[in-house]
């Protein structure tokens, strides 16, 4: 298990990577669509972005999804879990969150530990059974121990921000270019959203698989995890989000199935790999 200091430098250098890397492309953008004084405003653009993803990325997830904050009198088992856990994980109490849907998913966000905040949505305490949402909340603390928590909100505010600056360009493009103009405005339209989700993909996955081993070490059981995971992918199925493909990897699941090219560029590995390396690890308690 890496210190609090490696994985704290880890989260850092990633981060840092990531932004300069989105940064980067809404330059390109900028140059391809306005030249030097279009990189200008976009390289502007890209630090205010930064930012902001960096110092508020978890209000903005947090809002997107509808979250409300719950206290110990609306959920107290809820509460005495994430209590456990976190004094297992050594952590600090996250805020805690309801996501109004019947969905059953959850994700962590916040810059670090100590501003951290967890939501589960209203169908993830309807389904579970209390051994399987232990299991998925010490996953999502597990998130909040290796502080990929950072990263996960930064990528998703980014590749947001970069999906609607894409979509923009169809209507303010230079209209004297005609129709190779259109051309341009169109790939970019399709060529960034999917830089972007490149981006992540590269980041997620082996944290998603980090996070199932340690959510396990915490809950005690990796069957209680493994369980969860194929409930979860099934209500997902059934019961498609409508999110942002941007705030992805924020999910312990896909919010909604994807199929074709789509399936290609998830921040998550399959869920039958997910449960397989689950199964080989030994129960701890």
């Amino acid at each position: 298990m890496k210190t609090t200091k490696q994985s704290t430098f880890s989260a850092t250098l990633r981060t840092t990577i990531l932004m300069a890397s989105l940064g980067g492309l809404l330059v390109v953008i900028g140059a391809l669509v306005g030249g030097a004084r279009g990189a200008g405003f976009f390289l502007i653009l890209a630090l205010l972005i930064n930012a902001g993803s960096y110092f508020f990325s978890d209000k903005l997830a947090l809002a997107a999804s509808r979250a409300k904050p719950i206290d110990e009198s609306e959920a107290p088992r809820l509460y005495q879990m994430v209590r456990e856990l976190t004094t297992r994980a050594g952590l600090p109490m996250p805020r805690l969150y309801m996501i109004p849907s019947d969905q059953p998913n959850a994700f962590a966000t916040g810059r670090n530990p100590k501003h951290s905040a967890v939501a589960v949505t209203r169908g993830i305490t309807k389904l579970l059974s209390e051994d399987e949402l232990r299991g998925v909340l010490g996953h999502e603390l597990t998130h909040v121990r290796n502080r990929d928590i950072l990263i996960q909100s930064v990528a998703s505010a980014i590749g947001t921000a970069i999906t609607y600056v894409a979509y923009m360009l169809m209507f303010f493009g230079d209209e004297d270019n005609g129709p190779l103009g259109l051309v341009a405005a169109l790939a970019m339209v399709i060529l960034a959203p999917i830089a972007a989700s490149i981006i992540q993909l590269a980041i997620s996955r082996q944290r998603e698989y980090a996070a199932d081993a340690g959510g396990a070490e915490l809950c005690g059981n990796p069957e209680s995890l493994a369980s969860a995971l194929l409930r979860l992918e099934q209500g997902a199925e059934a019961m498609p989000m409508q999110v942002n493909q941007a705030a992805e990897p924020l999910y312990i699941v896909r919010p909604f199935k994807g199929k074709g090219m789509a399936g290609l560029f998830s921040t998550h590995p399959p869920i039958e790999e997910r449960v397989r390396r689950l199964r080989q690890m030994r129960p701890s308690l």
